[in-house]
This record gives structure tokens, sequence and C-alpha cells, in this order.
């Protein structure tokens, strides 16, 4: 438990952290982006906010469960580990959700697609720590 849980809470504070850097990059390079997010559908409600934060802890924790049980099939050094928890994650996980809620909901192509390179992003950097921390 402990090789799960203590890279997962590592690991969801710094996907906090750079999900607050992500979002001060794009507010400032990508603001046509970010227009889109004034649609009434992206707020949840003040009830129902905390979730947000809560997210990159239920990610880290949940790929972090996912670390320890397959950590043996990526081969190679930290980096390599890493970025392949990453690509796979991306393949198994964002890819498919993200083909369902473009197909469902009236959001761009750019929209979809950054959230698809953020989600790859996140489980890289998770996988970096996991690598590190739970080889």
């Amino acid at each position: 438990m402990k090789k799960i849980l203590l890279p997962g809470l590592v690991a969801g504070a710094v996907l906090l952290g750079l999900s607050y850097v992500v979002l001060y990059v794009t507010i400032n390079f990508f603001p046509k982006l970010v227009e889109e997010y004034y649609n009434p559908v992206f707020w949840p409600g003040n009830d129902r906010v905390s979730l947000f934060f809560a997210h990159p802890f239920v990610l880290s924790l949940a790929l972090a469960w996912f670390w320890e049980r397959f950590k043996g099939l990526f081969k190679g050094g930290v980096l390599l580990r890493g970025l392949e928890l990453g690509l796979v994650y991306g393949l198994v996980a964002t890819l498919p959700s993200m083909w369902i809620t473009f197909s469902a909901i009236a959001v761009s192509i750019t929209m979809v697609l950054s959230w698809l390179a953020y989600g790859m992003v996140q489980a890289a950097v998770a996988g970096l720590i996991f690598a590190r921390m739970n080889p």
C-alpha cells in the first residue's frame, strides 16, 4: 500500500501544481481557447468546484495502482518508462474519452486535442514520479 499511496500523493501534488502552470500558460498564450470556457456548461456550481482540485489526486492514485500492477511491462530507464505510461494512458483512456466527448458535446477540435495532450502529459509526469519512487 505504501508503494501506491506515497507516490500517488506526491504525483497528485505535482499534478495540481502543473495544472496551475498550464492554466497560466493557456490564459496568456492561447486566449482564443480560453474563450470557449465561458460557456456555462463548464461551470458546475460552487458546490462541486472542489472536485476539480481533487482530480489530480484521483488520477495519480489510480495511475499509481496501475503502475504497481503493471510496472514490469515498462522497459528502459526512468524517462522512457514514464513517457510510456503517458502514452499508454493517452491511448487507452484519454483518446476514447475525448472521442466520445467531441462526438457528444459542442466543443472545438482544438479544445479536445488540448485535453488529449494535457491528459498524456499528466500521465507521463506521474509516470516519471512512479518510475523514480517505485521502480
